[in-house]
């Protein structure tokens, strides 16, 4: 039970230190152009039909999500097509990005250069011939219906659908016969909150950084003065909060939507609130991924990070079956590693194009299918790319498969 309840509070801590803050941040970031540019951004890649492919792909390959998390409600609404979805996940370079750049800046370089080129290339295909989109469909469907938040069937039906255009109506996490607003107490604690959830998030982003500077060490789960002290109680007073803002927070500030895209912003506050309620839940979806992962390896004492290094050309399949899982975790987990020369570059190339990151969250809660059958799409490139990696890096290419880029 001990043991438990120390994963349950290092999920918390770990989940909205080293992910939450950094998608807060680059949401915020994306929020604050939006607001700046009256909506510009979203409509640029909205208008240009031939571009949202590329543009797609760009998004993601910004480090964390944040870019990615933008592009999938563009999806929900109609805007950009499954193709724009497939190279925006496929280049997500995730949170794991931050330990790579850190400790093997030039690895990261050739990774994601790899994984943003495969992945628009994918993407292109996937909108120009469909790739038998149509038959992954009917297959995902057997499994389970698309259904968005609050079990309501988007799309239910199985036909053929080259464009995999899902035309359900777009959900909307806003109670418009909900709970009155204006509260006397939960409006003003709502509030409180938003903005205590702010400063978790300055401080947490910090605490991030440089963690992530002295190259990821275990923090014990200590709450007291010092830097393991301010990881441990803002992580988990962050997370709480998050999980407030999401669960109550959000009917009483702002619109109370999440997984939307939004064309612009009324003000920097709105802007704030936005970023936010996005980040609180992917924050809960994130802490779900790490609390599964975590309690599979505590119950069944699996090692995902060693299956992955296995021997062989089972590296680079390995380390792309990883990037399946959804969420950040486990891929922050298998780039440590390699920067710690266990995995070689092929393997980090291949998870680098699996991988959907934080991104994919919203899109499983508004289209379970979708976010399956494009996991599948960024799969088959990974393999592939990796398998030839395998094959030519070291014997062909003569560069070192294990500690390639890694500083020291």
């Amino acid at each position: 039970m001990n043991d438990l309840l120390v994963v349950l509070l290092e999920s918390l801590r770990d989940g909205y230190v080293q992910v939450s803050t950094f998608v807060a941040v680059t949401v915020l970031a994306f929020g604050l152009i939006q607001y700046r540019t009256d909506g510009a951004l979203l409509a640029a890649i909205e208008d240009n039909e031939r571009l949202q492919v590329l543009f797609g792909g760009l998004l993601g390959l910004t480090p964390g999500c944040g870019g990615a998390i933008v592009v999938m409600p563009l999806y929900v609404r109609g805007t950009v097509s499954f193709g724009t979805v497939v190279a925006t996940l496929g280049a997500t370079a995730g949170d794991s990005a931050f330990v790579i750049l850190a400790l093997a800046p030039e690895a990261a370089l050739y990774a994601y250069g790899v994984a943003f080129a495969a992945s628009v290339l994918t993407g292109y295909l996937v909108d120009a011939f469909g790739l038998g989109v149509g038959r992954v469909d009917a297959a995902v469907a057997r499994l389970s219906p698309a259904t968005a938040d609050g079990g309501t069937v988007v799309d239910g039906g199985v036909r053929p659908n080259p464009a995999h255009d899902y035309c359900g109506p777009a959900p909307t996490h806003a109670h418009e016969t909900g709970p009155d607003r204006r509260s006397r107490v939960l409006t003003p604690l709502s509030h409180a909150a938003h903005a205590a959830w702010w400063v978790a998030a300055v401080v947490g982003l910090v605490l991030g950084v440089v963690f992530l500077l002295r190259g990821g060490p275990e923090i014990p789960l200590v709450a007291g003065a010092g830097f393991d002290g301010a990881f441990t109680v803002v992580g988990i007073a962050g997370a709480v909060l998050s999980l407030y803002l999401y669960a109550v927070g959000r009917h009483y500030v702002g619109e109370g939507e999440i997984a939307r895209a939004r064309d612009s912003f009324a003000s920097v506050y709105d802007t704030l609130t936005h970023a936010a309620m996005e980040t609180s839940f992917v924050t809960v979806w994130v802490l779900v991924a790490f609390l599964v992962y975590e309690y599979v390896v505590l119950l069944t004492g699996a090692n995902v990070a060693t299956l992955a290094a296995a021997a062989g050309v089972l590296a680079p399949i390995g380390g792309a079956a990883v990037g399946l899982i959804p969420g950040c975790g486990p891929q922050i987990l298998l780039a440590s590693v390699y920067a710690e020369g266990g995995l070689p570059f092929s393997a980090l190339a291949a998870n680098a194009i699996s991988q959907d990151g934080d991104a994919l969250f919203p899109l499983l809660a508004v289209d379970a299918r979708a976010a399956i059958v494009a996991s599948i799409y960024n799969l088959l490139p990974a393999v592939v790319v990796g398998v030839a990696l395998h094959l030519l890096w070291g014997p062909v290419l003569g560069m070192p498969e294990f500690g390639f880029g890694v500083l020291g």
